[in-house]
């Protein structure tokens, strides 16, 4: 049997040295939402992957619900992004950029001055957050986002995409699924809406719709992509009887903006829902275009998959962590580190940088 998994793979603008992804993940290394010096390292220590898509990333203030999360919206974020990709290059290594607006799920306590947790609708997410200045908090209510907060928005991804492209990165990932913002939209838990951007089928895809054809249009579609979790429950998200359609509706828009590939979240592996693989075979149809599956793989289940024709990229996250060369230990049959979870989201290099490059 052939190693689909360590084959090349042209995706848009780029060839990439294998199918093997680096899943985003979010890591908290980013004070005053500029990423650290040493996340270039991090970038580049694991750039043997075929295709990096970078931690969560918010186009705007108003995006950066967790603590210590990045930015790319000012001239410092930028800059300190092109240190990234500049590393992940010179190590040949591509590089996307995933764009997180987490919408609800935030707390003012982490954000910057002036900036606002907002939503579709005024329905708080239940449960806490962590804040640096304050610890625990529980999720605030929401403001309802007027429809001058949904232009500013849409025009934040657009603007957040090219300093994204002038920062070196080989294009971005519109992050649509876990219960962020785009989702928020998509979901009636958190969508209650009425007018143009709710209710209907066509009103709860608007958003995503149009954020992705006008990112599409800014950069070129070959150059984004997107990631959805239709059955997820993170965020509190929950299917209805409508969302198979709205998610068939919106692979229709994808297409149509051009957008280079799907990423489907499958969190079944780590105790949550199993996508209905009926709905995950006509997303897959509708759009058209390459697939990047996630969910729990090893090598030889990435390369079954493979083989099946279930997708054309397979994203790895946890292994990544304790695992800088993860690509050869698939390669090889080494047994893979396990990574420190309690130094998952602390500040400093420790638990970040420091796993044997081995």
């Amino acid at each position: 049997m052939s190693e689909l998994l360590f084959s090349e793979f042209k995706l848009g603008r780029v060839t990439l040295k294998n199918r093997v992804v680096m899943a985003p993940m979010t890591r908290s290394r980013s004070p005053n939402n500029v990423p650290a010096d040493f996340v270039a390292t991090y970038y580049a220590q694991r750039a043997d992957a075929g295709l990096i898509i970078t931690e969560g990333t918010s186009p705007s203030p108003d995006g950066l619900g967790y603590a210590r999360i990045p930015g790319l919206f000012d001239d410092a974020q930028q800059a300190a992004w092109q240190k990234v990709t500049g590393a992940v290059h010179a190590a040949g290594g591509r590089i996307f950029v995933q764009l997180m607006h987490t919408g609800r799920v935030g707390h003012a306590a982490n954000l910057p001055p002036g900036a606002r947790v907002l939503a579709p609708s005024a329905v708080a997410l239940a449960g806490e957050m962590y804040t640096d200045a304050q610890g625990m908090q529980p999720h605030p209510v929401p403001e309802v986002m007027s429809e001058a907060d949904i232009e500013k928005a849409l025009t934040a991804y657009v603007t957040s995409a090219q300093r994204a492209i002038a920062a070196g990165f080989d294009g971005v990932e519109l992050h649509g699924a876990n219960g962020y913002l785009i989702e928020q939209f998509l979901n009636t838990v958190s969508n209650h809406r009425t007018d143009a951007w709710g209710g209907s089928v066509a009103g709860r895809v608007r958003f995503a719709a149009e954020a992705a054809r006008r990112v599409a249009a800014a950069i070129g579609g070959d150059r984004v992509g997107i990631r959805l979790s239709p059955q997820g429950g993170n965020g509190a998200m929950e299917p209805d009887a409508e969302t198979d359609a709205v998610y068939l509706q919106l692979m229709k828009e994808l297409r149509a903006a051009g957008l280079v590939y799907l990423h489907l979240v499958d969190h079944s592996a780590m105790g949550g829902p199993a996508p209905k693989a009926e709905l995950t075979a006509g997303l897959r149809e509708a759009f058209g275009g390459p697939l990047i599956i996630s969910g729990g793989f090893d090598g030889e289940k990435a390369e079954a998959a493979l083989q099946a024709k279930r997708g054309e990229l397979v994203a790895f996250g946890r292994p990544f962590l304790g695992n800088p060369t993860l690509v050869k230990k698939l390669k090889t049959g080494q047994q893979l580190r396990a990574f420190d979870f309690k130094l998952a989201y602390t500040p400093g290099p420790e638990g970040y940088i420091d796993y044997p490059l081995d």
